[in-house]
């Protein structure tokens, strides 16, 4: 039995220029993304980036891991306390 968890992933996109890799690797993990809100904060010319997942604990640590290693793109995840199985109700 898989545990997951539900976690907000918060990013902060300062580069524009890797986007496209932060988007491919969103692409990648699709499956367990619940949605994905983008804001673009002209102002200090960054977007903010929040994507909801639901997930098992390696694959979101994975995909954090994976995010923070782009150059000019930092990020943040918070978990739930919750841990969810695949005979959690929903």
């Amino acid at each position: 039995m898989t545990e997951h968890y539900l976690a907000v992933i918060g990013i902060i996109v300062e580069d524009r220029t890797n986007a496209e890799r932060l988007n491919a690797l969103i692409s990648e993990y699709g499956q367990y993304i619940i949605g994905r809100m983008g804001v673009p904060y002209r102002p200090r010319a960054v977007n903010i980036i929040s994507i909801a997942i639901d997930a098992p604990k390696d694959i979101i640590n994975a995909l954090s891991g994976k995010i923070g290693k782009i150059e000019g793109i930092s990020v943040k995840t918070a978990y739930s306390k919750k841990v969810y199985t695949d005979e959690t109700p929903c």
